[in-house]
């Protein structure tokens, strides 16, 4: 089989099955686990698919009002991730009372955060099963109907939950940051969700990694104005990076 008869086959299994590891591709193709890397690279160089820890998974397009299931989240960019939680968590203190979202990074964040004095509302399962552990942290729950994409709560109450409280820092994910049309969400409910934690919040914190800068997504949560730093990795465009902090606004990245 030539290369790119490999390569294109590769990503209509992609494609079909939305995921796919490399031990898989490489038993289906009879070549090395070494030669799928090189193929998965190749075809993420021509957006074809997105590379993840120990596979590939299809590129969703910034319109798709899919939410996508946390299985394929959580083993997507995942070193990015992880290295924004990390920054993340300098930026919390004793006492603090935070919002983290039902994202990957937000549970990544949960699972590195100190067992300090703090209160940390959520909607998030995995964020709360997460933190039950830690025994100075207080752990506020939104309630709600269950999303099981998400493992997380949404819909009018935990909408109202929200609006009961109010913390001094958000952390929040997005699937999509656009220079002119702001952050915005796959999936309605999530955005309002969220919208609701950055409307609760004094300061707003952005976690995305380089992949969801410049992209709109089907939900939009709010303009650029509500952000007050954005996290994301070494890997943004420079270019962007500038248009951003010509905005005025901070970022750091890792």
């Amino acid at each position: 089989m030539l290369v790119a008869e490999r390569q294109q086959k590769i990503v209509e299994l992609v494609n079909d099955r939305k995921s796919i590891r490399v031990t898989e591709l490489s038993s289906i193709f009879s070549v090395t686990e070494e030669t799928i890397r090189r193929d998965l690279e190749k075809l993420e160089n021509d957006e074809k698919l997105l590379r993840s820890h120990g596979g590939a998974i299809r590129i969703t397009k910034p319109n798709d009002s899919m939410e996508i299931p946390y299985s394929e989240r959580e083993i997507t960019n995942v070193l990015e991730k992880k290295e924004i939680s990390l920054e993340a968590i300098k930026l919390v203190v004793e006492e603090d009372k935070i919002i983290l979202d039902a994202s990957t990074t937000a549970w990544y964040m949960a699972k590195a955060l100190p067992d300090i004095p703090m209160t940390v509302l959520t909607n998030s399962i995995k964020v709360a099963m997460e933190l039950s552990v830690k025994k100075q942290i207080t752990v506020i729950s939104t309630g709600g109907t269950l999303s099981p994409k998400s493992l997380s709560y949404v819909g009018p109450l935990a909408e109202m939950s929200l609006e009961s409280y109010h913390v001094n820092k958000a952390f929040i994910s997005c699937k999509g940051l656009h220079l002119e049309r702001g952050i915005s969400e796959s999936d309605e409910q999530q955005a309002r969700i969220k919208k609701k934690m950055i409307d609760s919040a004094d300061s707003v914190y952005i976690m995305v990694d380089h992949s969801k800068i410049g992209l709109q997504s089907f939900a939009r949560l709010n303009g650029l104005d509500v952000i007050d730093c954005i996290i994301t990795d070494s890997k943004i465009d420079p270019r962007t990076m500038k248009q951003l902090t010509d905005r005025s606004l901070k970022l750091i990245k890792v």
